[in-house]
């Protein structure tokens, strides 16, 4: 059921207007008695989810008990994270997921619907997981809170996504991650839905009865011209209806299809928001498709300090490094840490190029031996910030003093970037 909706790629809601479209659709719920928001974390700053929280936090009161951020394998968020992102909110609300033990198992979708879906790309159940608040918590409503965008891993991000990947746990956030990255990230991209999506709606539909009810608070969000984000629209409803009608607004709002492929193109990773590759990945990602054979792509990272927010994770990244599907899926074969944590092993295929164009990173605490032992290149940041100002650059081309041509991107988890004939071919 479609509880509201509203939203155009020119629309610019203010905070006034997206309060008032969420107490319409609480209020057509009736009353609740004991509520739990499941909103993205620090690393979703800008999908308005921040002030959305608060807003479902006045209206319920203290109906509304507890805040569970989706960190899904990131780091917990600090109090200052809360206090930024949640301003107003009390601190005491929130708790923390451990996605590696804090989780119950609600079902499982069979091995033959999930190789079925991957078109036999992999060939394993998939056990559906959320957190154990989710299931034990004695709640009347669980609020979802989040920002539809393209995706590498599920196509079109949250929905379903955030309760079982963001509760999640880490058998199920790893065969997710894997059968992504197995059925062919490009493929998915930009597509509402995919294999992934599928898997995650089977569990919604067959194990529904195993949550408390789910109501979704779905945001899309764009860049004006004037550099500033605008929420351009907000869908609220209880089934794959409002997901739907946020994914057709993400692509019209966030999704820029190129005529040509790019060359070379600049992309800056706002130190508040990207401090490990496992995010900052996001500039190779989402450009993948726009670049063109022999290009190069420039991350300018001054937040970057490690590879993996998991411990686990970044020693892999460290041992494995971002060196293509082949090699990757070599060490999945012969390496038991590897195959035991295939998330990680889905991240190093996305975040390789497979050879195409090249990768410069331009890290603030990651050495040149760090950033050349996982499989980039290296460039010192002042240096290459002085030639590629952020503060200089425009969104899209740029002709440099030098007389060269790139294509820049101020943030690179608000879009998806393509040529279209790579697009086109990719479906």
């Amino acid at each position: 059921m479609l509880l509201f909706a509203d939203g155009s790629e020119d629309r610019a809601m203010s905070p006034e207007q997206l309060k008032a479209g969420l107490f319409q659709a609480f209020d057509k719920l009736g009353r609740r008695k004991k509520v739990l928001a499941v909103p993205p974390d620090f690393t979703r700053f800008h999908s308005f989810a921040g002030p959305l929280t608060g807003f479902a936090w006045n209206y319920y009161g203290d109906a509304l008990t507890d805040i569970l951020p989706a960190i899904g394998t990131h780091s917990p968020m600090s109090s200052k994270q809360i206090a930024e992102m949640f301003n107003g909110v009390p601190e005491s609300l929130f708790r923390e997921h451990n996605w590696r033990s804090g989780i119950v198992t609600v079902g499982e979708v069979p091995s033959e619907f999930v190789k079925k879906v991957s078109e036999g790309a992999v060939d394993f159940s998939w056990p559906a997981q959320v957190g154990r608040l989710l299931v034990t918590g004695d709640y009347d409503l669980i609020l979802s809170i989040g920002q539809v965008v393209p995706h590498e891993v599920v196509g079109m991000a949250n929905y379903n996504k955030n309760i079982f990947v963001g509760t999640g746990g880490q058998e199920g956030i790893n065969k997710s991650h894997f059968l992504g990255a197995a059925y062919g990230m490009e493929r998915m991209m930009g597509r509402a839905d995919t294999p992934v999506r599928r898997v995650l709606n089977y569990a919604s539909e067959q194990f529904a009865e195993k949550l408390p009810p789910i109501v979704y608070v779905l945001t899309v969000v764009r860049l004006g011209p004037d550099g500033a984000l605008k929420v351009c629209g907000m869908f609220i409803g209880d089934d794959t209806e409002c997901f739907e009608r946020a994914s057709e607004l993400s692509l019209k709002a966030n999704f820029e299809m190129l005529d040509e492929p790019l060359e070379k193109v600049v992309v800056y990773l706002d130190p508040g928001e990207f401090k490990s590759t496992w995010l900052g990945n996001k500039s190779i990602y989402r450009t993948r498709m726009a670049i063109a054979d022999g290009g190069e792509l420039v991350v300018l990272a001054p937040g970057l300090k490690e590879f993996g927010e998991d411990s686990e994770i970044d020693r892999l990244i460290r041992k494995y490094g971002y060196v293509g599907t082949p090699a990757v899926m070599a060490a999945v074969d012969s390496n038991e840490d590897l195959r035991n944590n295939l998330s990680a092993a889905a991240h190093l295929i996305h975040g390789s190029s497979e050879g195409r164009f090249t990768i410069t990173y331009c890290p603030g605490d990651l050495t040149r031996e760090e950033i050349e032992g996982v499989g980039f290149k290296y460039a010192d940041l002042n240096k290459t910030m002085s030639i590629y100002d952020p503060a200089r650059l425009n969104n899209g081309f740029n002709t440099m003093s030098s007389g060269e041509k790139v294509f820049y991107i101020s943030n690179p988890a608000l879009g998806l970037w393509a040529h279209k004939d790579r697009f086109n071919a990719s479906a």
